[in-house]
């Protein structure tokens, strides 16, 4: 893993040999240990809307900024070059904590003008990263969330999750939660180098169970697909997840937006040599002659007869192991309270205050 420069970055840097490092197995020649940094940051606004017609959801929430799992090819990691960070180590070592997220949260589902409808958590980011333990960021929102009776979906490669099923078991329940798992392989040793701090698979199987076991929908999302990488465990990764409770399935053909397209291509050429350049034919087979084609027709499950044979084993394993039987896009909105600033400051028990309440 590199920290290229992100394409915003004014100032090129270039690592040279000055004569002042100690050369290889001379005295202080001893690797740099890599720490994650976690910085609190104080967020204007907390909710995003888009309009992306191949994107299931309109509202999204993202606790934190950046991702400690490291997934080479995770499609969010040129966000970090809006921060002036580099999309490589910056983005799994350099973490922003949005910690007012759950008090902006609540300004926004008090509004008069709210209009409640879905919310997915941990879109560009996993909500239940390695940070969230300590943080609980994550744990005040669905806390938010679930005293408003308000739905929300998330999607998460932790098994972190399981910590909260106190709050998500009840709002599954009234049709109100619903979750997917991220499984890209079943191979550990894969996923050791794809995604290095990121529960093994084998333990998120285990986090499917568990959810499925306290009444919770989820479902497994197989994302991304990489030719003659993980491509190949597709069908198994189902077999397993169905197994373990999965009731829904999905998948995404690898994206090398921007950024990400030189960080994988150095991944693939570090682990899989022997295979590299079949890889990315393959991949352009599916994206036009492009490492990536962004529109969105294509971007997810791309094009050609490669994407149509892709296709078509999905769906064939999908309909023999009885997945995606039921709609996994319908929660209820009906019980969501909103709950007026002003009420809920009048509701609130007077401490320390000798002077009453005038209403």
């Amino acid at each position: 893993m590199t920290n290229l420069q992100g394409r915003y970055e004014v100032d090129q840097r270039e690592a040279v040999d000055d004569g002042w490092q100690p050369a290889e197995g001379e005295e202080g020649d001893e690797p740099k240990v890599l720490r994650t940094q976690v910085f609190e940051e104080h967020a204007k606004s907390i909710l995003t809307r888009n309009a992306s017609p191949d994107i299931p959801f309109g509202v999204s929430l993202n606790p934190y900024r950046g991702c400690e799992h490291g997934c080479i090819y995770c499609f969010a990691r040129p966000t970090h070059s809006y921060l002036g960070f580099s999309p490589g180590l910056d983005f799994e070592s350099r973490i922003y904590a949005k910690i007012n997220a759950p008090e902006l949260l609540e300004r926004e589902l008090s509004k008069r003008s709210y209009v409640p409808e879905p919310i997915a958590l941990g879109v560009n980011t996993d909500a239940w990263q390695p940070a969230e333990r300590d943080l609980r960021v994550t744990r005040r929102v669905i806390e938010v969330l679930s005293e408003r009776h308000h739905p929300f979906a998330a999607i998460t490669k932790s098994s972190l999750i399981e910590r909260d099923i106190d709050l998500l078991a009840p709002m599954a329940a009234r049709g109100q939660f619903m979750a997917a798992i991220t499984i890209t392989t079943l191979d550990a040793d894969i996923a050791r180098t794809l995604e290095p701090r990121a529960a093994t698979p084998s333990r998120r199987l285990r986090t499917i169970r568990t959810l499925s076991e306290a009444g919770i929908p989820v479902g497994v999302s197989i994302a991304p697909v990489i030719p003659f990488v993980t491509e190949p465990d597709m069908e198994r990764v189902l077999e397993a997840c169905a197994e373990a409770g999965a009731s829904n399935a999905s998948y995404i053909v690898l994206r090398l937006p921007w950024e990400v397209a030189p960080l994988f291509k150095d991944w693939l050429a570090a682990h899989f040599p022997d295979r590299a350049d079949r890889v990315m034919s393959r991949v352009r087979d599916m994206r036009g002659g492009k490492d990536y084609d962004s529109s969105f027709a294509a971007r997810m499950k791309g094009e050609g007869l490669w994407a149509d044979l892709l296709k078509q084993r999905f769906h064939n394993a999908v309909r023999r192991l009885g997945l995606n039987r039921r709609d996994r896009g319908i929660l209820d909105m009906s019980h969501f309270r909103r709950i007026e600033p002003a009420l809920a400051r009048a509701e609130e028990p007077v401490r320390d205050n000798p002077q009453l309440r005038l209403f």
